[in-house]
């Protein structure tokens, strides 16, 4: 069936009010972008679902099915995913996807293979939704690995505690939303429960405007979230184990939904491994307050380890800033520099004159120690 300017709602001062793909989020830069393939008599759509080698682009003629040969690379970061802005084929069997819009913004994750590629979950994503289930003991560095993942894509995340409905005790539930605030500074935390209604009308409002992706583990209660949302029973929802708050996964690929009250969702299936892929910006967005610390530090290459004037250290002894913290950032980077330094060759080379240095620093104190001449 095809879409009509009737089958949503628009603001009437908006330039594209009265276009069918306004709700999926289309406007004039897009119209732009995508003019030169409107010229070749190319569809305009937006990906909601791909699987094997085709994808489900919804046009302004409906749910076209495509085949993606001519949009899939070696480059796996390069390959069409839910989210993006495809230029399909007006005719054909099959039809192709021909190309894809420029992101503006990809949300990455490494892989788990031992080549240690990355791979996109969603694209032109506004806001990142990581939900966490108060059901089981809070994991505060996986919340923290979702985050610089989400800062690095350039969407705005937003942390969902989950099933807030198991929490009755108002005091231990703002410890629980006071422990997340900490690791996630300049981040909206939002307790939520599907059961109750509580908070959820907070969020509606917050993915109202523009795309949402959803992230979080297996019984992190994204699939409930999302019919909660959509105001349907659209995504099946298996219970969680009670010994450890985990779920099967009830979501398998990632879709695109569109939003009774505006905005669209892409539900993702849950994430065994969040491994990250070239997000030091993301790493150090989310923990500012340490990256803030170290630039007072009396050497602009401090190593934050034993080094005099040391600001993040200070903070440390001072109580300003907590050992867990600092050793999740720590993880993290280190996580993240082995990533970039498996495919950037500059990189590696850094590293290894690095350990050289800090090698021979070793070997002359351990010579001072035995009062030994350097």
């Amino acid at each position: 069936m095809s879409l009509s300017s009737s089958s949503f709602s628009t603001s009437p001062s908006s330039p594209f009010a009265a276009h069918p793909l306004a709700f999926l989020g289309w406007d004039d830069a897009w119209e732009a972008e995508f003019a030169p393939y409107a010229a070749q008599g190319l569809l305009p759509g937006r990906v909601i679902r791909v699987d094997r080698g085709q994808c489900d682009v919804l046009t302004a003629d409906g749910t076209v099915r495509a085949d993606t040969a001519f949009v899939t690379p070696h480059d796996p970061l390069r390959v069409i995913c839910t989210g993006d802005w495809a230029a399909v084929e007006a005719s054909g069997n099959p039809r192709y996807v021909k190309a894809y819009l420029p992101r503006r913004t990809a949300f990455v994750r490494s892989t788990s293979s031992q080549r240690s590629e990355g791979q996109i979950l969603a694209a032109n994503v506004d806001h990142a939704i990581i939900a966490v289930s108060l059901a089981v003991e809070l994991d505060l560095g996986r919340i923290e690995r979702f985050l610089a993942l989400a800062w690095e894509s350039g969407a705005q995340p937003v942390v969902a505690l989950t099933k807030a409905d198991l929490v009755p005790d108002p005091a231990v539930l703002g410890h629980l939303v006071q422990d997340v605030e900490t690791a996630a500074p300049g981040v909206a935390v939002l307790t939520v429960s599907s059961l109750t209604g509580e908070g959820t009308d907070v969020l509606e409002a917050v993915v109202a405007g523009g795309t949402s992706v959803l992230l979080g583990t297996s019984g992190a209660g994204k699939s409930t979230l999302a019919n909660t949302l959509l105001g349907a029973e659209v995504m099946e929802v298996r219970a969680a184990r009670d010994v450890d708050g985990k779920g099967r996964h009830t979501t398998t690929t990632r879709n695109l939904l569109a939003l009774p009250g505006g905005g669209v969702l892409i539900d993702t299936p849950g994430l065994r491994g969040v491994g990250l892929f070239d997000a030091e910006a993301g790493v150090g967005q989310v923990f500012s307050e340490i990256e803030e610390y170290a630039s007072r530090c009396r050497f602009h290459d401090c190593a934050h380890e034993a080094e005099p004037g040391c600001a993040v250290l200070e903070a440390l002894a001072t109580g300003e800033l907590s050992d867990r913290r600092l050793d999740s950032y720590r993880k993290l980077l280190r996580e993240n520099q082995r990533i970039v330094a498996k495919t950037d060759a500059r990189m590696r080379s850094e590293i290894r004159r690095d350990w050289r240095l800090r090698a021979a620093e070793g070997r002359a104190n351990h010579a001072a120690k035995r009062g030994d001449r350097v």
